[in-house]
């Protein structure tokens, strides 16, 4: 391994390539031939909902061997077939600058975190991992050696005092959840080091998001990805809401989308570098239901809340992303319907 007496990413790169062969860091000699496109990714937690997702469509943008992939766990091969896949601690700083300098990164993802209901078992736990990955990356990009990070937020910065209805992008904001004053937290840190390191960090507070690609993790809003799994499945579904609990939500492609715009926009055109309100959709567990009937007559939903209801309830209803729209684009394109028409057949493949 190297030696930290060289003081730069540069030697460090160029010590590594000098003692390696060739076959052991193919990523990087494939596309040193290509200087068209000096742009390479890391994706740190890209294993979970929104990484998967995410990684596939930056590799159908920028090229397989340009986007790191990398999560705690092993791969099960949708990462690693067709690009780089490497397991990577979120915490530990000096694999995290390891990984940047041997791929010669430019732009890094986070998304390593632990969840809303996640988190509330863990409390500490959560803390540490939402926010010493944070430090870590913010670091890298106030010592210049990568350029620009994505890190995401959530409408969990928003508490039981927030206005619940059109949410507005400055408000009150007492989140009640470990998660929730994790990202709170980190919306202040990642505004801070761009005033005053200049670091070019950008931020999406997301509703809950909806995919097929990946299982429901440890999130609140996660009952708007099982309950399709259960309807394919089993053609009922007990929820742990209440039938009347509404919040903000959104299909993945849109999610996607906005992540890629909010990342190719001009930096001038990024005003908020807390993070940006994003809105796409809200309903209810009656209304995913009635839309599921409507593929699958058959479907049958009951309920039975539990701890997690206290977490929703403590949430906004609806979102205002006027803010969004303005300053880069914005706008959500996928309906209720939609989404469901696409998630169940997807899943009954």
């Amino acid at each position: 391994m190297y030696s930290h007496k060289y003081t730069s990413s540069t030697d460090i790169l160029k010590l590594i390539l000098s003692e390696c062969k060739r076959g052991e860091y193919p990523y990087i000699y494939a596309t040193k031939k290509n200087k068209t496109l000096k742009k390479r990714i890391l994706i740190i937690g890209a294993s979970g909902q929104l990484g998967t997702d995410l990684t596939l469509q930056l590799r159908k943008k920028y090229g397989d061997h340009k986007v790191v992939a990398t999560d705690i766990r092993e791969d099960d091969g949708t990462l690693s077939k067709e690009g780089p896949f490497e397991v990577l601690d979120a915490m530990d700083y000096e694999a995290i600058e390891d990984v940047v300098i041997r791929y010669e990164i430019t732009d890094v993802y986070l998304l390593a975190a632990m969840l809303s209901a996640t988190a509330e078992k863990f409390p500490m736990r959560a803390w540490n991992l939402n926010m010493n990955s944070l430090f870590n990356v913010l670091n890298l990009a106030k010592d210049r050696k990568i350029k620009k990070v994505f890190w995401p937020s959530s409408i969990a910065v928003f508490g039981p005092t927030t206005p619940k209805q059109n949410t507005p992008q400055k408000t009150i904001m007492e989140p009640s959840t470990v998660y929730g004053i994790s990202k709170q937290a980190g919306e202040r840190w990642c505004e801070y080091y761009h005033h005053k390191y200049g670091v070019d960090v950008r931020s999406i507070r997301y509703p809950g998001l909806i995919s097929y690609t990946a299982a429901p993790g440890g999130g609140t809003t996660d009952y708007a990805v099982d309950i399709y799994h259960k309807a394919v499945k089993h053609s009922k579904y007990i929820c742990f809401l209440d039938e009347q609990t509404t919040l903000p939500m959104m299909y993945i492609d849109d999610a996607i989308r906005a992540t890629l715009t909010i990342m190719d926009a001009p930096k001038k055109s990024i005003k908020v570098r807390s993070s940006y309100n994003l809105s796409g959709l809200s309903f209810n567990p009656i209304e995913i239901s009635e839309s599921i009937k409507k593929q699958i007559p058959s479907f049958e939903i009951s309920y039975k809340p539990d701890f997690r209801q206290k977490i929703a309830d403590s949430w906004p209803q609806s979102i205002d992303d006027t803010d969004a729209k303005n300053d880069w684009g914005w706008k959500n394109n996928t309906s209720l319907e939609e989404m469901t028409a696409i998630m169940l057949e997807n899943l009954s493949d």
